[in-house]
């Protein structure tokens, strides 16, 4: 392969492999509820990070008890700590920010 074939392979595969962590970093569980939720998942996403600063580990959208019955569930880690942050997915407002247990949901 030459050094312009193997420039453009290169490039090619890094613009691949950062288009699928893109995806993956928007892709969450839960997304047949979302024409249910009133806030965004970026907005969810950036309420969690204010209630606690770290990084998003694992995001959900689900039905549960509490609030108006429709939530994002964020799993955060900071260190070695991993925080789950719920959001109401129709008001906003934070409804969970505990130390996420040993049996995680």
């Amino acid at each position: 392969m030459t050094s312009d074939k193997m420039k453009l392979f290169t490039t090619a595969a890094l613009g691949a492999a950062l288009l699928g962590a893109a995806v993956a970093a928007q892709a969450f569980s839960g997304e047949q509820y979302a024409s249910g939720a009133r806030v965004s998942l970026d907005q969810a996403r950036a309420i969690a990070l204010e209630a606690h600063p770290g990084k998003i580990a694992d995001q959900e959208l689900e039905r549960e008890q509490g609030g108006s019955g429709l939530r994002y569930s964020f799993d955060i880690v900071s260190g070695k700590a991993r925080q789950e942050v719920g959001v109401d997915a129709r008001t906003g407002k934070v409804l969970e920010n505990s130390v996420e247990g040993p049996n995680a949901d």
